[in-house]
């Protein structure tokens, strides 16, 4: 079984996409399987500043943010970054990084406006700056449903250990998983990405397979982006025991 989830939004990702983009912006610049504009699936270098190539190793972005203004701007975009709702584990000591941590290292932390418009422009995405307002707070939105829905597989593990915690996440666009393929022979749509992202349970690492689809519209805004959330456990002997309780409602 898998935790599912449809969200509607006024206004991608992250992309965060029936195999067509759920980005506002213009991304016809991509023929086939529109992914999120923060790829995290190709080492990121869409974010590398040219001074600094040293990546982090739990996320795969680079250490120093690039918040930089394009030279072809027509409009300054803001470099504030907001605070996510998910705590950061303590073993994750790589440093301050693109999408990681508040100054307090407890809290994991989205890129910028800036930082977004920088790394679609590097992937020839024709980002428009307006529409940075509304990428960068669904990208933000859809990274705190999936761990909402992590949270509730977990709670199968309650302990007192301050419970589940991101060490890492990781992108695999073009990786499917064998559910996705499997769906996909029976007539349903391809996800038009995946994460996998890995919990620190109680020093115990853990990971989760996240695929992310097209949800159904609103039919009184058509226009308004939808996501479903395939959020379940990667297949172990362990995770599969989960999806069995969770079948059974164990």
């Amino acid at each position: 079984m898998s935790s599912n989830s449809n969200s509607a939004g006024s206004t991608c990702p992250v992309d965060h996409s029936s195999r067509a983009s759920t980005c506002p912006v213009d991304n016809t610049s991509s023929t086939e399987r529109p992914v999120c504009p923060v790829d995290h699936s190709t080492s990121l270098k869409a974010f590398l500043p040219p001074s600094s190539p040293q990546l982090d190793p739990h996320n795969q972005m680079p250490l120093i943010p690039e918040q930089t203004q394009s030279t072809t701007q027509s409009q300054q975009l803001s470099t504030s970054r907001t605070v996510s709702s998910i705590p950061r584990a303590d073993r994750y000591e790589a440093g301050s990084s693109e999408c990681p941590a508040h100054e307090d290292s407890s809290m994991w932390i989205y890129p910028s406006e800036q930082m977004f418009f920088n790394a679609m422009k590097r992937k020839s995405w024709n980002p428009h700056e307006t529409d940075m307002k509304t990428v960068v707070p669904i990208h933000n939105a859809v990274n705190e449903r999936c761990w909402k829905h992590i949270l509730e597989w977990e709670q199968m593990h309650e302990s007192e250990c301050g419970g589940p915690k991101l060490l890492k996440f990781e992108g695999k666009a073009k990786e499917l998983t064998p559910k996705a393929r499997f769906r996909s022979w029976l007539g349903y749509q391809l996800p038009f990405d995946r994460h996998d992202w890995t919990v620190d349970r109680c020093g115990k690492p853990v990971r989760y397979i996240i695929d992310f689809y097209e949800g159904k519209r609103d039919g009184r805004n058509p226009l308004a982006p939808s996501f479903y959330l395939d959020v379940r456990p990667a297949l172990t002997v362990e995770g599969a025991w989960d999806r069995v309780r969770r079948f059974v409602g164990a």
